[in-house]
């Protein structure tokens, strides 16, 4: 069985000091929209530049785990890692007020990305070490929540401030001073923890795991290297070597599902926004529609848990990759309609948010899932194979979406990514059956053909 993982919150807060997470989610949501909206208006950008922009972006991030993970091992100082973190994010979003180009732009999104992981790492690990065994999966449901809360006030903001018909530029202005005071705050209320631990111990319980994996949001993908990869020669090939060995057994077949979710949600995700700005949509109503995804993600992620429990993880990641699916082809069909008036707002409105509510049972699901299937193997190394191979797949969504605004439409972006939805559901029905063949057997020990780097790197991963 899997394990199983609390998801609702018995109280707001755990401890007082969580509530520094809720600026900060505040400043990167609205940052999140605000990004490809300020290529598409001010900076009159097309589709391909807001791609070009992402593919960066996803390479920075994948690269910069790696270091930001073997940092938070090696110096335990938390807070000195939050603070760096916001404090960057204020200063680059401040930055970005006075862009006068795309390449600028893309320049100083490559820096926010390199930065970005720092805090993921930090406050995962935070977490852990100053919560007991009993109180963590309370402080972790506290901590998913909060950002949430966090996510939808940001949201909120960039509408309030965008519906007067106000520019985007000075909206900047009010995101970085939202970054400037969770640094400050976490400066002064976040206290390092008396123990350590390394970013290895996040795969051995589940609620630490499943807050680390949930990059697999609208938002887009940090990736967890509880190892530092070791690039080597046959890297490639000792990975293909195992991977045809264990094919037979579940944890490649979920490795091979979550890698087509996150190609897809890569590839839907960075076409959606310059879809809405074409389909006549303003950036008032744009920030509405990320709200109304951001808010079922809110209203359903409680409920994950408890509903993974009684129908399963393995029913529960089906249903909600299939929702997910029918999802991109209601998009797509959208783009065979002339809309007239607000209901192209409303009908996208329901669609992300339906959206929404079924990655938050995706996300609780999946992880729950890739935890059973390591918990008795390798876990550090088999978790970074998981990160690359996620790493990977959102650089290749990310270029994808680049070509096809030059080769393709909207509607074609969509119905590829329903099209790798679709296709993960009968690999997702395969990994459970071979569960269902192995799961009475005595725990295997690790092999020694297990690949021994952290997946087969994407470009620019390597030692740090």
């Amino acid at each position: 069985m899997a394990a199983s993982v609390s998801t609702w919150p018995r109280r707001l807060v755990a401890q007082p000091w969580l509530l520094v997470f809720v600026p900060i989610n505040a400043a990167t949501a609205g940052f999140g929209v605000v990004l490809p909206l300020l290529i598409l208006i001010p900076l009159h950008g097309h589709w391909a530049d807001v791609a070009i922009a992402a593919l960066l972006y996803n390479v920075a991030i994948v690269a910069a785990s790696v270091l930001w993970g073997h940092l938070s091992d090696r110096f335990a100082r938390r807070r000195a890692f939050l603070f760096a973190n916001y404090l960057s994010f204020g200063l680059l979003y401040l930055a970005l007020t006075v862009v006068p180009s795309i390449p600028v732009l893309e320049g100083l999104y490559v820096l926010v990305g390199l930065v970005a992981p720092a805090g993921a790492s930090a406050s995962n690990l935070l977490i852990l070490e100053r919560f007991t065994e009993r109180d963590r999966p309370r402080a972790y449901a506290n901590f998913q929540e909060v950002s949430i809360v966090g996510s939808l006030v940001g949201l909120l903001l960039g509408y309030a401030w965008t519906v007067s018909g106000r520019s985007l530029e000075p909206l900047l202005y009010l995101l970085g001073s939202l970054a400037l005071v969770s640094a400050l705050w976490a400066l002064v209320s976040v206290r390092d923890p008396p123990r350590t631990l390394t970013t290895l111990s996040v795969a051995h319980h589940p609620e630490s795991l499943m807050s680390r994996l949930r990059g697999a949001t609208e938002r887009g993908l940090i990736p967890f290297f509880p190892h530092r990869p070791r690039w080597q020669a046959d890297s490639f090939r000792r990975f293909w070597r195992w991977a045809r060995q264990e094919l037979r057994h579940e944890l490649p077949l979920i490795l091979a599902a979550g890698f087509l979710f996150n190609f897809a949600s890569n590839l839907f995700n960075i076409s959606y926004t310059p879809y809405l700005y074409a389909a006549g949509l303003g950036a008032a109503s744009i920030f509405l529609v990320n709200f109304a995804n951001t808010f079922a993600q809110g209203v359903v992620f409680p409920v994950s848990g408890g509903l993974s429990e009684r129908i399963g993880p393995d029913r529960l990641v089906r249903h909600a990759s299939y929702v997910r699916s029918l999802g991109y082809l209601a998009v797509a069909l959208l783009t065979l309609v002339s809309f007239a008036g607000g209901l192209a707002f409303g009908v996208n409105l329901i669609v992300y948010a339906v959206l929404g509510g079924a990655i938050a049972l995706y996300s609780t699901a999946s992880s729950l899932l890739l935890f059973r299937s390591v918990a008795h193997r390798d876990p550090g190394r088999l978790l970074g194979v998981n990160s690359a191979l996620g790493g990977v797949a959102a650089i290749l969504g990310a270029l994808a979406a680049g070509v096809l605004s030059f080769v393709g439409s909207y509607r074609l972006v969509f119905l590829i990514a329903a099209g790798a939805l679709l296709a993960s559901l009968p690999i997702w029905s395969a990994a459970t059956e071979a569960y269902g063949r192995a799961h009475e057997r005595p725990p295997a020990a690790p092999r020694r053909d297990e690949p021994n780097v952290g997946g087969p790197a994407p470009a620019g991963v390597a030692d740090s």
